[in-house]
């Protein structure tokens, strides 16, 4: 053992933690995926069984079983140092936090079902510290932590929204009125007093569950410590956990009424799931986390636990299933209770990604390059400042900056305004709409919730164009509006496109339509859209605005062959996508209204239902029509096309290059807009030998600028550039032959030199 850690070891590069041989590795990888199979088989069969067994009853019998069996292999009592009275105190604490813990678990079991409490409640400790440190905290880990963050997130609100409501209410129905004991009368009371469903309050009950026992593992390190170690801590967990049952068990006995038609039935799945949850999955977790990283090992177990969920939710042909759901309900009712909605398998990929993301270790402080070793044979790393510095920050600050810049800023400004017009418009059609059971009403509401996603995507586009430059984006991250404009410009001919298809099938064949809730739905979104109209018409009308900074200039030498010079501006207006786009989405919305407006009054008046098509045709064909020139100024932008408002400009430039002093000729000139306030350019420029860079470069910034370039790279090349690069490519002959020309013409036949 000793020569695992001797010098030998050092200088082999292998420091910090032993590690274990592939095929060892493997034999763990799958020992843990058994044991989480063995769990999920064990929650599914701890749900039956909680149908007919008090939730009290059921965790007293875990924790007692449990007892028995930790002490007759652990001996606590027998190894280790004495306890004291104040470590009892403290047993004793850990105890009651255990026994709450697990009660809150089985009870979002019951409301749930074990389907879904295997993807909530059995997330590593790993995975929900990451998750705690990336919304709270300013280390988070970096933008892959807070991808992972914003996966669990997702997941949890797939299961809260997008969940099988009506499948997953009979499977938390209870007896109005009537419960169990107190003790689930006054869980159901809170659930109730939240005002969702019973098995929503379950998601929410196992989520705030998780985080306690996250606190509580937390505080078990530290016991386990003055304890004598983690499995002695367990096993006399266990035992005081089932005393402090015991009385509670005493009297809920003769109080309430026993579905229990035989226990000699229920020992045998008992002892199953005393084994698979209870002990096999401590000690297996125990063993792989000291054989192996415990990131590893939570990205492993999520995987198997929520995988095998999945299986066993549809699989799930347990003898005894049958027996204990007769006796929990009638036998002709359906049984329901591992549905598997899209909701719940939406959720568990997520909850999948979120898990390897969160528990995979962060590559904060990693980026160090191995520069050699001392003489110990320790690795020295260089560590530039990225491996230094925060790459991200607590969700929290991270919403409150964002706020601010959208604020701060006009364009984004108006967005944000008109977002929150539009969305609380939309929240209270959709309310209306339920309260008077109008299907118009609702779908009108949900149309309008998806014409919001047109101004989030543009809010967010200018949010990103604010973006300071990295190394990476060195650029900065201003063509984001424009693909924003291109993105919501398809996304209007695709709509065009629809709408026209089903105005000309309609115009064929009008169907009848019942106007009575058209005109007031039409007329509010028709105010609200003018509203619009007004803020964004600025994006239309002008494209974008201007502004100016200072220019600078500056060239670097190589051996006498060259030199570079590179200038930053911002001047000129240019074409805002982002905000075109915008205005066309809600100008789209505005004519869409008038539509209807139109085509309800025609139809209230004359009876004619070929006005509703007819309308819709001529919005959609103005729909299409407007957006074509958005997307062509787009494409042009995205294939780095020279901007055609300055394109006479920039060739009346370069003439004038030619003819600066010099100069002998330019090659490879491109110019591009960027974004909307940016035009960026490189050109490369051959002089003569004895001219100043500086004074070239200077001359040649100024003549772009005034053609509208604020973004300019200039490569200087002299005479010595060309005979190095003749030698390697036969394009500079010509270029080193009119140099040598134009400097000859200098001299006169004497000698005597041109001034």
């Amino acid at each position: 053992m000793e020569d695992k850690y001797s010098s030998n070891v050092l200088s082999g590069g292998k420091l910090g933690m032993v590690e274990v041989p592939d095929s060892r590795l493997t034999r763990y990888i799958v020992l843990l995926v058994i044991s989480k199979v063995l769990k999920a088989l064990g929650i599914f069969e701890s749900y039956d069984i909680l149908k007919v067994v008090h939730i009290v009853q059921f965790i007293f019998i875990l924790k007692l079983g449990s007892a028995v069996i930790l002490l007759f292999f652990q001996k606590p009592f027998s190894s280790g140092k004495v306890i004291s009275k104040r470590q009892w105190i403290k047993l004793l604490k850990h105890a009651v936090f255990s026994c709450v813990i697990s009660l809150l678990g089985f009870f979002g079991l019951t409301l749930c079902g074990p389907l879904r409490t295997l993807l909530l409640f059995e997330h590593s400790d790993v995975v929900v510290i990451a998750l705690l440190g990336v919304l709270f905290t300013n280390s988070g880990g970096g933008p892959s932590k807070t991808r992972g963050a914003a996966f669990f997130i997702i997941a949890v609100i797939c299961l809260l929204l997008f969940d099988n409501d009506d499948l997953m209410a009979k499977m938390a129905e209870h007896p109005e009125g009537h419960h169990d004991s107190a003790l689930t009368h006054f869980l159901y009371t809170a659930i109730a007093f939240l005002g969702v469903a019973d098995h929503k309050g379950g998601v929410v009950l196992l989520v705030a569950s998780l985080c306690l026992k996250v606190g509580f593992h937390t505080a078990s390190r530290k016991l386990s410590v003055e304890i004598g170690g983690a499995k002695r801590l367990y096993a006399l967990d266990n035992l005081v956990s089932a005393m402090v049952l015991l009385p509670w068990v005493i009297v809920l006995s003769p109080t309430t009424e026993s579905k229990v038609e035989s226990w000699s039935s229920l020992v045998l799945p008992f002892g199953m799931i005393i084994f698979s949850v209870m002990i096999l999955e401590f000690y297996v977790e125990a063993i792989c986390c000291a054989k192996m990283e415990t990131p590893r090992c939570a990205r492993y177990g999520a995987i198997a636990l929520f995988l095998s969920a999945l299986l066993l939710a549809n699989f799930w042909t347990h003898p005894l299933t049958d027996q204990l759901r007769s006796i929990g309900k009638p036998p002709q009712q359906v049984s329901t209770e591992h549905v598997l909605s899209g909701g719940v398998l939406v959720s568990a990929i997520f909850f999948i990604m979120s898990s390897s993301i969160l528990s995979s270790p962060s590559k904060k402080g990693q980026k160090g390059t191995l520069v050699g070793y001392s003489p110990e044979g320790t690795p020295l790393y260089n560590f530039m400042g990225d491996a230094l510095q925060h790459t991200s920050q607590s969700l929290p600050r991270f919403i409150k900056d964002s706020l601010k810049q959208i604020l701060e800023e006009y364009d984004s400004r108006q967005i944000f305004y008109f977002l929150c017009l539009n969305l609380a418009f939309t929240f209270v059609e959709l309310f209306y709409g339920v309260w008077t059971n109008s299907l118009g009403l609702i779908s009108d509401g949900f149309h309008m919730l998806f014409d919001c996603s047109a101004l989030v995507l543009g809010l967010f586009a200018a949010l990103m164009t604010r973006w300071k430059a990295t190394r990476i984006f060195s650029y900065g991250y201003g063509r984001v509006e424009i693909l924003s404009g291109f993105i919501n410009g398809l996304f209007l001919m695709v709509i065009a496109f629809f709408v026209f298809m089903e105005s000309v099938t309609r115009l064929l064949d009008p169907p009848n339509i019942n106007t009575d809730m058209l005109t007031p739905v039409s007329v509010g979104g028709l105010l609200v859209n003018l509203v619009g109209i007004c803020a964004f018409s600025h994006a239309h009308s002008h494209g974008g605005k201007s502004c100016s900074s200072q220019d600078h200039g500056h060239s670097h030498h190589g051996h006498g062959h060259g030199g570079h010079g590179h200038s930053h501006g911002s001047g000129g207006g240019g074409m805002n996508a982002n905000m075109r786009g915008v205005f066309l989405h809600v100008l789209a919305d505005t004519l869409g209204s008038v539509g209807v407006i139109i085509s309800t009054i025609l139809i209230r008046q004359f009876g004619w239902l070929i006005a509703d098509p007819i309308c819709s045709l001529f919005i959609a064909t103005l729909i299409f029509l407007s957006v074509i020139p958005l997307l062509k100024d787009a494409c042009e932008v995205l294939l780095l096309r020279t901007p055609p408002e300055h394109e006479k400009d920039l060739n009346s430039a370069l003439e004038k290059i030619e003819k600066i002093e010099g100069v002998l000729s330019y090659r490879d000139p491109h110019f591009w807009r960027h974004s909307a306030n940016m035009i960026a350019g490189t050109i490369h420029l051959q002089i003569m030998s004895d001219v100043v860079e500086q004074r070239i470069i200077q001359q040649v910034t100024a003549i772009l600028k005034d053609a509208g370039v604020n973004n300019l790279s200039v490569q200087v090349e002299k005479e010595a550039y060309f005979q190095h690069m003749s030698g390697l490519s036969t394009g500079f002959q010509e270029v080193l032959a009119m140099t040598q020309q134009m400097e000859s013409m200098k001299y006169l036949n004497d000698g005597t030199r041109i001034m």
